[in-house]
């Protein structure tokens, strides 16, 4: 597949607020463009009866349209920012330079090769290890969340309006919405503690699961987050999109880095508590 093309002026034009226009990096520009590529390739995919998919050795599904979405963003990088980094869910490391790129093509690819709208392309920029940058990009759900460090996170929705992302102001447990992971993936959650003790004390409880459940907290649909187990690339989006929605970001210890293998987001109201709960 070609590299994906950048229409950077097309796009800064389509994206605006309230009729003004919006100030975006040129940074952010690429990554939205990036996502807009992404977009029609995977979408071409979906549901196409002569889809390929195949087992990686840790055991999870990867479709031709995993591995055609990386190749062609890492196309477009290598011209568009060939000094920074890229580290892709299928295709690794390349580079090493302080700002990277981290790419996931397709978040939730079971829900994909099983014809399931709930999956995204995840685009994020470190610099010095800090996330800067991050777009999710769901084109079968019709949805795209953006942010970049200063200048807030946004949202599209499906009438193609731009909206600003805010956490909700829910501040008792016992008032919020959880969605988490499937309870598969929590082995080690016992009765009375850790994720069972968190769905005990919480109003209302669904496993959204992947990216959704954290863009609907940065939202404010939801109020808390969690899953106990994450690659990078899962997750790296998702904290600058959190943390301008004015959440709160960590893993399931209350560490605010997006490489430590778990995650928790939250409206920032509830996160101390919550993290309580899952270390017990």
């Amino acid at each position: 597949m070609a590299a994906l093309a950048a229409p950077l002026p097309h796009l800064r034009s389509r994206l605006t607020i309230n009729g003004d226009p919006a100030s975006y990096s040129a940074d952010l520009a690429l990554a939205l463009a990036l996502a807009d590529g992404a977009d029609v390739a995977s979408l071409a995919r979906f549901r196409a009866l002569d889809l390929v998919v195949e087992t990686k050795p840790d055991l999870t599904p990867v479709s031709d349209a995993d591995r055609a979405v990386e190749a062609a963003m890492r196309d477009t990088l290598a011209v568009e920012r060939p000094h920074d980094a890229l580290l892709g869910e299928e295709y690794g490391v390349t580079g090493d330079a302080d700002r990277r790129w981290i790419v996931d093509p397709i978040d939730g690819t079971k829900n994909f090769v099983r014809g399931m709208p709930v999956w995204a392309t995840l685009i994020a920029l470190s610099d010095h290890d800090r996330v800067v940058v991050g777009v999710v990009s769901a084109p079968a759900l019709g949805r795209r969340w953006w942010a970049a460090r200063g200048e807030g996170a946004w949202t599209s929705d499906l009438d193609g309006s731009i909206r600003p992302c805010r956490v909700s102001q829910v501040s008792a447990l016992s008032d919020a919405y959880l969605s988490y992971s499937s309870l598969n993936s929590w082995p080690e959650a016992r009765e009375g503690g850790g994720i069972h003790g968190l769905l005990g004390q919480v109003w209302r409880s669904r496993a959204f699961g992947d990216f959704w459940s954290h863009v609907l907290v940065a939202e404010g649909a939801l109020d808390v987050s969690c899953e106990p187990s994450v690659s990078l690339w899962d997750i790296a989006a998702l904290q600058v999109i959190v943390e301008e929605a004015g959440g709160r970001f960590s893993d399931l210890a209350g560490e605010a880095h997006p490489d430590r293998g778990s995650i928790l987001c939250t409206n920032g109201l509830l996160h101390d508590a919550t993290v309580s709960l899952l270390q017990q």
